[in-house]
């Protein structure tokens, strides 16, 4: 044993690094559950959507690598000015979040024209949007996408999925061995011998 460290420091700075991993694991499963609901769950329930943003159409109000939060309103109240995603209405039909920048009919299903802020000139296209409502940006939350992309990543994808429960395991495991075994004065009175 190095001359300076006694077997008690030693169990005491292994016991502060056990304690250090113990906290770190539990901030990241309590920020995956943070995550889990606020950006799997509860998105299903209608009352609002993460949008990844993907491309630069709409600087500076939100850049690649941000993500919007949209909610629904009724089609009736889309106005020119707002911020909305919808499905174009052209090619691979994906999602797009540009600004309405003319109603060109209105309506249960108004037609609109729209642009990004960035770009020159308006969108190609007529979008008529469909069903009951209509997606309006609330909020941007800048670099969020950043994560998720990085999360959708193969490598981090297969890491997450195999050491997500290696590690919850780990960790049941810790406070198993961690737990001092308490006796119970019923259970000693319980066992006693009886005449």
């Amino acid at each position: 044993m190095p001359a300076g460290i006694s077997s008690t420091g030693r169990s005491a700075a292994g016991a502060a690094l056990l304690r250090c991993v113990d906290l770190l694991a539990r901030a990241a499963l309590a920020v995956a559950c943070v995550a889990l609901v606020g950006l799997g769950l509860l998105p299903r329930t209608g009352l609002y959507r993460p949008v990844t943003v993907l491309s630069g159409s709409m600087a500076p109000a939100f850049s690649p690598g941000d993500v919007v939060v949209v909610t629904p309103e009724p089609l009736r109240s889309v106005r020119v000015g707002q911020i909305i995603s919808y499905r174009i209405p052209v090619g691979d039909h994906h999602v797009q979040t540009h600004r309405v920048t003319k109603i060109i009919r209105g309506g249960p299903h108004p037609v609109v024209r729209t642009k990004g802020d960035a770009n020159n000139t308006a969108d190609p296209w007529r979008a008529e949007l469909h069903g009951t409502t209509a997606w309006r940006v609330r909020t941007v939350l800048p670099r969020v996408g950043w994560v998720i992309f990085w999360f959708r990543s193969p490598l981090v994808h297969s890491l997450t999925v195999l050491l997500a429960p290696l590690l919850l395991a780990l960790i049941a495991v810790a406070q198993i061995w961690r737990r001092p075994e308490k006796t119970r004065p019923e259970a000693i009175a319980d066992a006693s011998p009886t005449a």
